[in-house]
């Protein structure tokens, strides 16, 4: 069921919100206990909030008892937030993320926080955090969901009543695990949703963006969340739009670019066939494409992005020492001997690797060589891909450079090995550009691995969630 539909049936009193809601969260425990897709449910919330709108005008709400699932690095007020680490187990913000109230506010209700991986640091949702279940793939248990946002992209899939889930993207988190889920993931223009309230991994990098089955839902969710917001100095006063409007406009004389790297060594086969039915797809619509070159961000951008992101991150985590926030133990020996004791205690592997990744490429000695080289690159990044906008209204690439491995093929990978497959979706999120993924195997193809979900990444220019919207409407 779309969110339309459901907006419908309880605008007519064909659905009954506390009842409905009773129903859902049967359905999402039984769901979790096979697929492990929530670190926390918040039925308590959920269940007074749909009281609540027993006395609300259901016709002025945008999402009238509309059940939303949040990755557990979004807060919200009252319910164990996380960020997937078990540094924050027993934290319980004093307040919604922005994002949150806002939903809150057109009648949502949260369900629960979904599993990730510790902070956002993975591609794979395996590197959760100690005492955390990892999501299974909800096509195949033995394969993952993709990451970070991998317990939202496989609920979303799995759900069959209407839901939508706000997820988090720094480098991809959210279109890759969308990818890998088969569903549909919107990550916005940097600033173009608030970050208020959101546990920072890369404070330049750091998005929030709606992920569901349908663009329709994901197209309702971005108005219901975008704008400006005074407790987020990043957030951007460029006015929203109604996204929605876009479902309904032509694609005819649009022009989209497809780049070549996107596709070379190192992508599977099945992924390129697919992307490429997808583009004869949308030419048979009247879009009009043509193969173009973007080496920079395919080049350079894993590197870079690596660098830029666990530099903020190492800056972002160091609050997480025992005294203000995170775990704490006995108070004995010196500050520095404290404070390593409650990380490495609380901290997974995987957390560490960055901070000292970060903490090292910050060095006096080494910043320049590293950190300040990683933020020149960006901007000639940026540079590359508004140059591309002057011609072409979207960019198209595969959003992961294969199908959803199994957990039994990622073990063995080294770190290195497990960064590269962000190659296609680190370089849109440096330049803080929104892209979509779409899922095509399901609807555009099914000879080539008919059962196993492969996504098209769309890029626009900054602003132009609409045209992403336009170009990735069923």
């Amino acid at each position: 069921m779309k969110i339309s539909e459901h907006i419908s049936k309880v605008r007519s009193g064909e659905i009954d919100i506390l009842d409905h809601t009773h129903k859902i969260l049967d359905q999402t425990k039984k769901i979790n206990k096979e697929y492990n897709y929530f670190n926390t449910l918040s039925e308590d919330l959920a269940i007074s909030l749909a009281k609540q709108l027993k006395n609300s005008d259901l016709e002025k709400l945008r999402l009238p008892g509309v059940p939303i699932s949040i990755k557990d690095a979004i807060c919200v007020k009252g319910v164990e937030t996380t960020a997937g680490s078990k540094i924050l187990k027993g934290y319980k913000p004093l307040m919604h993320a922005t994002t949150v109230q806002k939903s809150i506010d057109q009648g949502a209700l949260p369900i629960g926080k979904t599993a990730q991986d510790a902070f956002g640091f993975g591609s794979f949702s395996v590197n959760v955090g100690i005492g955390f279940k990892i999501p299974k793939n909800p096509f195949d248990k033995e394969r993952t969901c993709g990451g970070s946002s991998g317990g939202s992209a496989g609920f979303s899939q799995k759900t069959k009543f209407a839901h939508a889930s706000l997820g988090e993207s720094t480098g991809g988190s959210i279109v890759e695990p969308a990818s890998f889920c088969g569903i549909y993931g919107l990550c916005p223009t940097y600033g173009r949703v608030s970050r208020y309230g959101l546990l920072d991994y890369g404070n330049s990098l750091d998005k929030i963006g709606p992920m569901s089955k349908h663009i329709e839902d994901c197209a309702i969710m971005l108005e219901t969340i975008s704008g400006y917001d005074e407790n987020d100095s990043t957030s951007s006063k460029v006015p929203t739009e109604k996204y929605t409007d876009y479902l309904n406009k032509d694609v005819k004389k649009l022009k989209v670019g497809i780049i070549k790297e996107a596709f070379g060594e190192g992508v599977d086969e099945s992924v390129s066939k697919n992307v490429w039915n997808y583009v004869k797809k949308l030419e048979s619509q009247g879009v009009e494409y043509e193969e173009i070159s973007l080496e920079l961000p395919l080049k350079y951008g894993i590197e870079t992005y690596y660098i830029i992101a666990c530099c903020e991150a190492s800056t972002n985590l160091a609050k997480y020492c025992g005294m203000r926030y995170g775990q704490t133990d006995k108070l004995e020996g010196g500050f520095n001997e404290y404070f390593a004791k409650v990380r490495s205690e609380n901290f997974n592997e995987e957390t560490k690797r960055r901070i000292i990744l970060g903490t090292f490429a910050r060095m006096a000695g080494y910043r320049d060589a590293y950190y300040i080289k990683a933020l020149k690159i960006r901007s000639k990044i940026i540079q590359e891909y508004k140059k591309k906008f002057k011609h072409f209204d979207a960019l198209i690439t595969p959003t992961s450079p294969i199908p959803p491995p199994k957990f039994s093929e990622i073990k063995d990978l080294s770190p290195l090995e497990h960064y590269k497959i962000d190659i296609m979706t680190v370089s849109p999120n440096l330049a803080g550009l929104p892209h979509l993924n779409v899922p095509i195997t399901s609807k555009h193809s099914s000879e080539i691995n008919p059962d196993l979900p492969i996504g098209a990444m769309l890029t626009t220019d900054h602003f132009k969630e609409g045209t992403l919207i336009q170009l990735g409407k069923e």
